[in-house]
């Protein structure tokens, strides 16, 4: 890419999508495209293609997506199957029949298999069966990967596909009921002492090991992707540590000063029991987080919260 390239950021309100706007913004580039859903609606073939017919974009970064933590998934099993599967094929063909120079379709650590060998390859996908409660989105996903790496042999197109670990931010998605561990449970301390509750609900045991990044990390791994040539097709990003969610959750209690009782209601699931990525190619490429979860936490109780 150059500073005067066109690139189009699918998602640029959500929290992948804004960190690497600021990220592509922090470097230079100027002429970034930009559209709401309100806009542009990606689950429309029509709509999609009438854009890249009018807007001629050069690069194109796929972080528009249908995301939600375990109660999100479960609830709305076809939602997030069919919206997702929809973006990625869509804004994929598109970006073929329009000779896309490069395009970064942003993934998730949930396609591998539940018990993949850790830490997790880009080797493992499709070695073994999905943890149930993330299955629709997590094929959605590994559809978009499949459309580009087919693209790609089929094609001779340059699409990338970036798995990222559980990722957190100042823009997330902070409702307790279809957000992420993080924010969901950050929003529930904050709501659980301002209003004087005795206990805060958590749902398993506590005892699964999760690898979390800083969105603001993954934003700048993708943007050194889109600029560097590389001959991989999928690529990991993790933090490279791993934090149970008992201990997750005591951290986000200390940071929030809530006060109350945590009680993990172990007859509800605990989703896959350890997830951490091996993301040695993009180390490789001179990458490294620089955003410690601690840091991270706090930054968003002093953003969002204050």
């Amino acid at each position: 890419m150059d500073k005067s390239s066109r690139i189009y950021i699918a998602g640029h309100m959500g929290l992948v999508g804004s960190a690497i706007h600021q990220a592509l913004t922090n470097k230079g580039y100027k002429n970034l495209i930009c559209k709401t859903h309100d806009e542009l609606d990606l689950c429309n073939a029509e709509a999609t293609a009438r854009f890249f017919q009018t807007e001629k974009p050069d690069y194109v970064f796929i972080a528009a997506a249908k995301v939600g933590g375990i109660q999100a998934n479960l609830k709305y099993p076809a939602d997030f199957l069919y919206q997702n599967l929809m973006i990625a094929s869509h804004l994929i063909h598109q970006s073929y029949l329009h000779n896309i120079q490069k395009l970064l379709f942003l993934g998730s650590s949930c396609i591998y298999p539940k018990h993949s060998p850790q830490p997790i390859s880009e080797h493992d996908l499709l070695t073994g069966p999905l943890e149930y409660t993330n299955e629709p989105y997590a094929i959605a996903k590994i559809a978009g990967i499949k459309l580009c790496q087919t693209y790609n042999r089929q094609h001779g197109c340059h699409f990338i596909s970036a798995m990222p670990c559980n990722l957190y931010g100042i823009n997330d998605n902070f409702n307790t009921e279809t957000g992420h561990v993080i924010p969901a449970l950050m929003k529930r301390m904050l709501d659980a002492r301002i209003s004087n509750q005795p206990y805060v609900e958590i749902w398993g045991t506590g005892n699964p090991l999760r690898e979390f990044l800083h969105a603001d990390d993954l934003a700048n791994a993708c943007v050194l992707i889109m600029e560097k040539t590389c001959k991989k097709d999928i690529i990991n990003i993790g933090s490279g540590e791993e934090i149970s969610i008992r201990d997750l959750a005591l951290l986000i209690k200390k940071i929030t000063k809530y006060k109350g009782e945590l009680i993990f209601n172990e007859s509800q699931p605990d989703g896959t029991p350890r997830k951490i990525l091996n993301s040695s190619v993009i180390r490789q490429m001179g990458w490294n987080p620089k955003i410690s979860l601690e840091k991270g936490l706090l930054q968003i109780y002093k953003t969002v919260f204050n």
